[in-house]
């Protein structure tokens, strides 16, 4: 219904440092078009695209590829995605922007904004990127919405952190519960991770304090990006 995923959207006041910041995780800048007029880069770790947009908006947005979008709008509505936010003129590329029931932004596009990299990137330092993880009180409600879009809904019963994934060929999406973490964050995986968090230290990158109750801070780490996103770096399988 969506489309195809494109990138996480995040906004950034100072769009060098939060550059800095990814490439320093081991990510890769990739070659952006000028779609937009305000400073927009993006990164990637080979699975997972990061866009950084320097403006202001929601945090963070889920992009989506949606060719034709303009023809598919009645579409959408008439399933009862209703955007918040559309710009569909003939000058314009067009856009639109509504948001899950836990609040979680979706913006669908026209075009990608972006070249696709011409090479596998090696993982970065993060491990393998799992998911993005988004916290509510109301899984089944989040589930039928993302269920009506298409994604396919997986129980996660030993998943400590996680309650709920939904995944589809792009993306996989999880719930956990607010009262593990309270914002959005980028999950990253890996069975060596206590490794992975032994080297991000070499590089002077360290975890903040607010970690998941429950979960060894030897082996897991929950990091804060410049502009304020969070990537939880999770001992586990890819």
């Amino acid at each position: 219904m969506f489309g195809r995923f494109l990138e996480v959207s995040l906004t950034t006041g100072d769009i060098a440092a939060s550059v800095g910041f990814y490439e320093r995780l081991g990510f890769t800048q990739l070659t952006t078009g000028d779609t937009w007029q305000h400073p927009y880069g993006v990164l990637s770790d080979g699975r997972l695209c990061i866009g950084l947009h320097q403006r202001r908006g929601p945090v963070p947005l889920l992009s989506f590829v949606r060719p034709e979008l303009a023809q598919h709008v009645h579409e959408l509505r008439a399933a009862g995605f209703e955007p918040h936010y559309t710009r569909l003129g003939e000058e314009d590329f067009h856009e639109l922007q509504l948001h899950d029931p836990a609040g979680l932004g979706i913006a669908l596009l026209e075009a990608r904004t972006f070249s696709p990299p011409r090479r596998e990137h090696a993982p970065s330092g993060c491990g393998w990127f799992n998911s993005c993880s988004t916290p509510t009180l109301d899984a089944d409600t989040v589930r039928a919405f993302w269920e009506h879009a298409g994604f396919i809904a997986l129980d996660t019963p030993d998943d400590p952190f996680a309650q709920l994934a939904l995944t589809s060929d792009t993306l996989t999406l999880t719930l956990h519960s607010p009262r593990a973490l309270e914002s959005t964050v980028l999950l990253f995986t890996d069975p060596q991770m206590r490794e992975r968090l032994e080297r991000l230290a070499a590089l002077d990158i360290h975890g903040i304090d607010d970690l998941p109750q429950g979960l060894d801070p030897r082996a897991n780490a929950l990091l804060e990006a410049p502009e304020g996103t969070r990537l939880l770096l999770l001992q586990g399988e890819s």
